[in-house]
This record gives structure tokens, C-alpha cells and sequence, in this order.
């Protein structure tokens, strides 16, 4: 399943267990991918069900689980280019996509429906225009680029090949009518064909119940899906117990129970730093103008922390903190991220609530509970008028004035869709001003210096 890099050897925390960590980012997925909450664990049961029931051995259901969990992995690259092709809502277009049914006729009218919904009638016609010339091209290009991304970022994380291509195959077809690669049956890696199956039953479980599940997948068997998988799970949804656990609070210890092996697995500190670093590329993929940014924040950060004097022990939190700080806006559409003017008063209610969405992702995991509030708080402000929770300054801990000191700096230094990137004097200048009201005094000081 993983590289011995990626495993425990002599942990600071104590049972670091791989499989919460990598489960609760995929909570983070599911945002990515306009999916309802617990879907990537939804998804993992029903597929490790399946796993189980065709006699897989421990250590393909390790990889299965991780493939299960992970699918999504890369699905905020195509984020922006939904925005930039379709002009449609990121999260909205992909997750009706998911409702649809099976066939090109669907597929084009719903495509047509939501390209530039909602704008003016001359803007709809070229948009549309453009997506009739290229929308098969277009199709293959976000194919290539979550895929591509989703199984490289897995390949970081140290994660087996049948992960990494379980991932990248996942919107094959059984037909050879998918993407990116146009495989047919058993060609289609297994995992990839279990996770097709295990998705699609929950979008349809979550839409309209084990029946609704039930029957999308017998439709789609034998075109989409690999009609052996597909009537094994409908062996397995016809057992009462199936459904009732997905709504049961022992769900993840059933799911557990079923990939003993991957449950088993730890964490060292050096897993933990790589599993934040590559989260970071997820967060920074969403939009073309975060670029790089979670990565520079945290290099920051780390280097300002040395000059203010905090310890080692103390920096490494923080580098994680400031390389997930923005975490949550994986659940901010792209038509508000990259928008090139000012937001209206509910797109802002939107992006104020990325900084609650990262305090709650992170504090699912236990080895990143610590510093949950501290990423989370990075838009706090001085004089208590930042948010999520209006904090003043006695209550905003040192750690998160120098995130948000390196992520003001970052952001003001960097192209956004309102602005040019300002020169490292310009945007001192700026910072200047909101000393002592949203930015530390001494921390800005020492990134003068720094800088």
C-alpha cells in the first residue's frame, strides 16, 4: 500500500493512524467536488463491501481503501477550468453532473443548460458557441488534469501503484467510452472499476434512496460499469444491513473492519508533514490565482518563526497550519474565487466561511486538532472586527499573527483577479497601515527584515 518512507518508525504522537487522517481530508474532497458530507466514507464502505464479497486478499483491500478514500484527489484542478470553459459554478456543475443519466444527449443538454446559466442572453450565446466548437476537448482536457494530478499527488503521499492508477482510471468506462484513456473492461484497473460503482451508489442513495442506487447501477452495468461488479453489489444492496449502516455511528468502525490492514498503518512526523504539504497543492489547484501560495505561506512562516525565536518543536505545527490555512476554500466556487470584481454581500458570506470550514476538516484529525483553531483563525484581526469569531488581540496566540502576516504578504505580492502582483515595497507599504489593527507589530517587523 505505502512506501516504508511514508510509515511510522518512532512517532512523537502516539497512533497516528494513516487511515483518520486520510479520511478526514477526504471530507476536504468531498467539498471539492460539490458532494454532501461523508461521501468519500460512504462510498469506501459500499466499495470495501464489495471488495470483501469477491474474496480480495488484506492487502488489496488496503489499496482499495485508500483508492476509495482518495478517488477525488485531484479534483480541484478542474475547478477553474469549469469556471474558465463553462462559466458555470464549480461545485453545482459537478455535483448535478453526477445525477445524470447515462448518454451523450444528457450529457450535451446538460452541459448547454448550465453553461454561463444565468448571465445575459449575448454572453450565454458565446460561451455556448464555444463550448459546441470545443467541448469535446475540453472534456478531455479537466479528464486529464484530475486525473493526472489526483494520481501524482497519491504518488507523493508514497501510496502503490494499484492506488495511484485506481485513482487516475476512475472515470473509465466499462465500454471504453470514458476518460482520460478510453480503456474498456477488464483493462480498467479493479479498483478504478469498484470505486465507479461505489460512488455512483451513493450519489443515487443520497438523490433518492437504496432504490434509486439500486437501479442506476443495474442500468448503467454493462456500458459504464463492469456487469460483474454491478451484479455483485446488487447482491450486497439487497441485504437490509448495507443501508443501515451507512447511517449507523459505528459506520467507520465497520469500515475499518473491513481493511484491517490499512487500519493498522501510522504515521510518522515526516508523513505528517507530507500529507499537509500535498494537501496544500490540493488547496492551491482550485484557482489559477492561489498558484503556489499555500507552499510559500508555509516556507514563511517556517523562516519567520526561526527569526522570532520559536522553537523547533513548535514550528513544525505551525509550517503544517500555514500550508492548510485555506483548507476551506475548497468549498468556495471558482465562480467567487476568481471573480474580477467586488463580491455581493453573499458571495462574501461564502468566502468568510472557508476559515470555519478549515477549523473543522482539521480538527477531525487528532494529530492536527492542536493547530485547527490556529490555521483556522488567520483572518482574525487585531482590533476584533476580523472573522470567523471576532477574536481581539489577547486572544489570537502567536502562531497565527505570523500566518496571517506571511498570507496578507503573499497575497498582496501575487497576481489576484482584481489586481496586478504589487512589488515587495508596495505591499509593505500596505501592510504598514493595518499594524497594531490587523497585523502584529513585532511579527511585521521581523518579516521587514526577513524580506
Amino acid at each position: 500500500m505505502l512506501h516504508e518512507d511514508l510509515l511510522r518508525r518512532r512517532p512523537a504522537h502516539a497512533g497516528v493512524s494513516l487511515a483518520e487522517v486520510i479520511r478526514a481530508f477526504a471530507h476536504a474532497l468531498d467539498l471539492a467536488e460539490g458532494q454532501p458530507e461523508g461521501h468519500s466514507t460512504r462510498a469506501c464502505y459500499f466499495g470495501c463491501l464489495l471488495g470483501h464479497e469477491i474474496g480480495l486478499d488484506a492487502g488489496q483491500m488496503g489499496d482499495l481503501f485508500f483508492t476509495l478514500l482518495l478517488k477525488d484527489l485531484g479534483c480541484s484542478s478542474n475547478a477553474a477550468r469549469i469556471w474558465e470553459h463553462y462559466r458555470a459554478d464549480d461545485l453545482r456543475f459537478k455535483q448535478d453532473a453526477k445525477t445524470l443519466p447515462a448518454g451523450l444527449s444528457a450529457n450535451l443538454g446538460f452541459v448547454l443548460r448550465k453553461s454561463a446559466e444565468g448571465a445575459p442572453f449575448s454572453r450565454r450565446v458565446g460561451v455556448i458557441a464555444s463550448v459546441l466548437r470545443h467541448g469535446d476537448s475540453f472534456a478531455q482536457e479537466m479528464a486529464l488534469a484530475r486525473a493526472g494530478r489526483g494520481a501524482s499527488l497519491a504518488a507523493q503521499l508514497g501510496f502503490s501503484p494499484a492506488i495511484c492508477s485506481g485513482i487516475y482510471h476512475l472515470d473509465e468506462h466499462w465500454d471504453g467510452s470514458g476518460r482520460p484513456s478510453h480503456l474498456s473492461g477488464e483493462a480498467i484497473p479493479l479498483n478504478a472499476r469498484i470505486a465507479q460503482i461505489a460512488q455512483l451508489a451513493d450519489v443515487f442513495y443520497i438523490h433518492g434512496g437504496p432504490e434509486a442506487a439500486m437501479d442506476e447501477v443495474a442500468a448503467r452495468a454493462g456500458n459504464w460499469l463492469d456487469p460483474h461488479l454491478a451484479a455483485t453489489f446488487q447482491t450486497i444492496a439487497e441485504r437490509a444491513e448495507s443501508w443501515v449502516d451507512l447511517g449507523s455511528p459505528w459506520l467507520v468502525s465497520k469500515l475499518l473492519a473491513l481493511a484491517p490492514e490499512a487500519a493498522g498503518e501510522e504515521l510518522d512526523e515526516d508523513g505528517l508533514d507530507r500529507i499537509a504539504g500535498v494537501f496544500g497543492q490540493v488547496i492551491d489547484a482550485k484557482s489559477p490565482y492561489t498558484a503556489g501560495h499555500s507552499v510559500r505561506v508555509a516556507d514563511l512562516a517556517d523562516r519567520l518563526a526561526q527569526r522570532l525565536g520559536v522553537i523547533s518543536a513548535r514550528r513544525r505545527p505551525l509550517r503544517r497550519a500555514a500550508a492548510l490555512h485555506d483548507i476551506g476554500k475548497l468549498g468556495v466556487p471558482n465562480a467567487i474565487l476568481d471573480k474580477p470584481g467586488g463580491l455581493d454581500e453573499a458571495e462574501w458570506r461564502a468566502m468568510r466561511g472557508h476559515a470555519a470550514q478549515t477549523k473543522a476538516i482539521l480538527g477531525r484529525i487528532t494529530a492536527f486538532s492542536d493547530m485547527a483553531a490556529l490555521a483556522a483563525a488567520h483572518h482574525e484581526r487585531l482590533d476584533g472586527t476580523g472573522y470567523p469569531l471576532g477574536l481581539e488581540d489577547a486572544a489570537i496566540a502567536r502562531e497565527t499573527r505570523i500566518i496571517t502576516v506571511c498570507d496578507i504578504y503573499d497575497a498582496l505580492t501575487s497576481p489576484r483577479p482584481q489586481r496586478p502582483a504589487m512589488s515587495r515595497a508596495e505591499a509593505l507599504e500596505v501592510m504598514q497601515a493595518e499594524v497594531g489593527q490587523a497585523i502584529d507589530g513585532e511579527v511585521f517587523e521581523a518579516l521587514k527584515a526577513l524580506v
